[in-house]
């Protein structure tokens, strides 16, 4: 459940927190005083779209920060989603959330401790939280919706299959589309086709390697240039390790560093420091003597043959044929072939191809229909609690065959009639309100949140309309924003958002009331008398009456 919500700087409101509890918390207040705000602070909070015209001026950022504390296996997959992003649970194993807006618009996510994507407040939010506003009312009167919320009732089993027939139709799908397209442009398949194999077969007979052109490059280059290097090699030669072609005496810089160190070490008894210096200098003959033979390997193995220079050439100049083609160097022609042999693979419109997409088109039709038979039925298995009608084939689609229809029944006797034509304008907020309290209450996120949808209700109803939200209290944490005394009375905490005009600029925060407190503001809005002995009177009847209720 949310613990506690504090908002800073959005809106009206400058700085409150709300401390909540399991079970039902009631937000209720004037008009205007910043109820509203509550919830786009939670939207905000959960990844929620943000808007910078709702961030105070002054001082120019809005922060909203949650605590949150879940449970079962909703706490296990959101902790370990939190885990591999880097963050973790406090020590008292809540989730600490928050979302920072600035009136420019950019905005911050933090949660488990760690600067996080907006997204994954919002992936925290899609387990956690639920909110059922105004706007759900006109939700719930599309078809689709209507559908997706008895789908949402049936429950995890039900939606297993759900996403079952979902992956089959997107298979099946795919095959059809993939099968139609071959036929469809059969001719400009195979003009494809010609073109890609034009260019495979040319490479195929180049038969290019990975680097070869820069190893080609780097060979032909020490050909043209063989009589030189071979006279820098051969010299250098001769003035580390003598030999060769020596026409006089002068000793080579093996026997000098040879001389130098054994000139040192006799000296060394005298001076440690000279022998220091005649183990440096049998280190620098040791490299000399190795360069000596590199340099005499390098000699051996230098070439001169004009044959070979003239194939390294024609070799180049086959290579630059495809780099002109295909692409800017030998290894990008390379990839250019394998993605053209994957490209044909797609482009494959044989008689034998067709044949086995038609079979596996076939097959997966006949899987589509058996999942969404076995759709059906379990969506009239978990429609009868509901009384709903049976659903009406219209096709198979990716959520089945049926087409799904809430309908209102007026009174026993009269026939029902789908839920745009059977309920009035003040009818549909309290039917659309118990539709989302049946649903929510089979599962799904552990609190739920209702923005004003008890709009236009009133009397013996509204009691109703508590009474059920109390009931889905015992499951569930509940957050609901009300006008109605009726369904304020059977919170478990009741806060109130009230205005403060004494400054410059108008402000609201949050309190809790209890008590006499309570009945002051249940008067209040029972009549806009809170300071009425009759009117608190008739509120502590309501909250009495709220109480017997919530122990029964």
């Amino acid at each position: 459940m949310l613990e506690e919500l504090r908002i800073t700087g959005l809106g009206v409101i400058e700085d409150t927190t709300l401390p909540l509890t399991g079970g039902m918390n009631v937000i209720t207040g004037e008009t205007g005083a910043g109820k509203t705000m509550v919830v786009t602070g939670l939207g905000l909070l959960f990844g929620g779209r943000a808007d910078a015209g709702r961030v105070r001026a002054e001082p120019g950022r809005a922060v909203v920060e949650g605590r949150l504390r879940l449970g079962g296996r909703v706490a296990e997959t959101v902790h370990a989603r939190i885990t591999d992003a880097g963050g973790e649970p406090d020590e008292d194993g809540c989730l600490l959330l928050s979302r920072t807006v600035t009136v420019e618009g950019r905005s911050r996510a933090h949660l488990g401790g760690r600067g996080m994507p907006v997204s994954m407040l919002g992936e925290v939010g899609e387990q956690a939280v639920a909110v059922h506003g105004q706007s759900d009312q006109l939700r719930l009167l599309r078809p689709a919706e209507q559908r997706a919320a008895l789908d949402r009732f049936a429950g995890p089993e039900h939606e297993k299959l759900l996403d079952a027939t979902r992956d089959a139709f997107t298979r099946w799908r795919r095959v059809v589309d993939d099968l139609a397209d071959r036929r469809r442009n059969a001719r400009e398949r195979h003009q494809e086709t010609d073109l890609l194999r034009l260019g495979l077969d040319e490479i195929t007979r180049v038969d290019p390697q990975p680097g070869e052109d820069d190893e080609l490059k780097a060979e032909a280059q020490r050909l043209e240039h063989a009589e030189g290097l071979r006279t820098a090699a051969q010299l250098a030669h001769q003035c580390v390790a003598g030999g060769l072609e020596a026409t006089d005496d002068t000793p080579d810089a093996s026997t000098l560093l040879g001389t130098a160190r054994r000139t040192l070490e006799a000296q060394s008894g005298t001076d440690p420091a000279l022998g220091e210096l005649a183990v440096r200098l049998e280190e620098a003959a040791t490299l000399v003597a190795d360069v000596s033979v590199e340099l005499s390997t390098y000699l051996a193995g230098l070439d001169a043959d004009p044959a070979r220079l003239q194939a390294l050439y024609e070799r180049r100049a086959a290579l630059r044929a495809l780099t002109r083609k295909y692409a800017d160097d030998v290894d990008g022609v390379i990839a250019w072939a394998e993605r053209a042999r994957s490209r044909l693979s797609e482009l494959d419109n044989s008689d034998e191809l067709l044949d086995e997409l038609d079979r596996e088109a076939s097959r997966l039709a006949g899987e589509v229909a058996e999942l969404a038979g076995r759709l059906s039925v379990s969506r009239q298995e978990a429609a009868a609690p509901l009384r709903r009608a049976n659903g009406v084939d219209v096709g198979v689609g990716p959520d089945g065959g049926d087409e799904v229809e809430l309908r209102l029944l007026a009174h026993p006797g009269a026939p029902s009639l789908p839920l745009q034509r059977g309920a009035s304008g003040g009818e549909l907020s309290r039917v659309m309100l118990a539709i989302e309290v049946v649903f929510a209450g089979s599962g799904g996120p552990p609190t739920l949140v209702f923005d004003e949808v008890d709009a236009g209700v009133g009397g013996q109803a509204a009691v109703e309309i508590g009474r059920r939200l109390a009931r889905l209290a015992r499951s569930h944490q509940v957050l609901v924003v009300t006008h109605l005394p009726q369904v304020a009375a059977f919170a478990d905490r009741h806060l109130v958002v009230a205005k403060d005009t004494g400054g410059a600029v108008t402000t609201s925060g949050v309190r809790v009331v209890e008590d006499t407190e309570r009945a002051r503001e249940l008067a209040r809005m029972l009549a806009g008398l809170p300071d009425s002995d009759l009117g608190i009177a008739h509120a502590e009847e309501l909250l009495a009456v709220a109480a017997r209720e919530r122990r029964s």
